[in-house]
């Protein structure tokens, strides 16, 4: 079974998300840090990471490369408040390995068309 790793710092989004895609048979991982997006991703190797850029302490672009680092193979897509024109991060985290983008408030639809054409 695939399983999707969603990290974020706010627990309405998070469990907003994870609940979505529990209902679509996924299996879903939460974290709601960095620190412990890359724990999760270490121990759990989830397919797919749905990446907040924006958190408390080390931010997403800082877990995405150490997740990167730590295992290459990991599917990573950066979730931002900002579109990606607005800011640089999103050509540094295409730099960094993300494979996508998608900026809130999340459109579900989008999401689950991005989500599991990863997937599948």
């Amino acid at each position: 079974m695939a399983t999707l790793l969603i990290v974020d710092d706010e627990v309405d989004v998070r469990e907003f998300a994870a609940n979505f895609f529990r209902r679509r048979k996924i299996q879903v991982l939460t974290a709601s840090s960095g620190e412990e997006a890359i724990n999760m991703v270490q121990e759990h190797k989830p397919n797919l990471v749905l990446l907040d850029i924006k958190m408390e302490g080390m931010d997403g672009i800082q877990a995405l490369g150490q997740i990167k680092e730590k295992n290459k193979e990991t599917k990573v897509i950066m979730v931002s408040g900002k579109k990606p024109d607005e800011e640089q991060s999103f050509e540094r985290c295409r730099q960094l390995g993300a494979i996508d983008y998608i900026h809130k408030p999340l459109q579900l639809d989008e999401l689950e068309k991005i989500v599991m054409r990863e997937l599948n």
